[in-house]
């Protein structure tokens, strides 16, 4: 082989080796565009779904906050309805002494009452709930 022929085998050499050089460096580089191109996708379902993540966490700590915010109403209410209970009870309590008081005054006007005959003071005192009207006195000089 002549000199000029092992020069053009280099030099075809070398032409060959720059293209495949200039195509591995367009094929890695496309790669690179490709793998770009779903990084930014991938990011952006990523952050799609982070605004969703936080829209639901968002809305289930609203939920607690109702939840927590009724629990305490329902807690207050029944406290209420214990105090309004017990006010209820004194309220009866204190109904039933005032009864016997005015039936021991009912009964100690029957006794030192002049116009009172004995058999009407031995008639025990009839009392019924409700409003009742006053008493007075028959023709007969009994109480109604």
């Amino acid at each position: 082989m002549s000199t000029a022929g092992i020069i053009a085998v280099v030099v075809g050499a070398v032409i060959v080796a720059a293209l495949i050089t200039v195509v591995a460096r367009t094929a890695s580089a496309r790669r690179r565009t490709a793998h770009r191109s779903e990084a930014a996708e991938l990011r952006q379902q990523a952050q799609a779904h982070t605004i969703q993540v936080k829209s639901a966490r968002a809305s289930a700590d609203e939920k607690a906050a109702r939840a927590k915010r009724a629990e305490a109403e329902a807690e207050e209410k029944a406290a209420q309805a214990k105090r309004d209970k017990t006010l209820a009870k004194q309220a009866a309590n204190e109904a039933e002494h005032q009864s016997e008081l005015a039936r021991t005054h009912n009964d100690r006007a029957r006794a030192i009452d002049p116009d009172v005959t004995e058999t009407a003071s031995m008639k025990p005192a009839r009392w019924t709930k409700g409003p009742t009207k006053p008493l007075t006195r028959e023709p007969s000089g009994h109480l109604e």
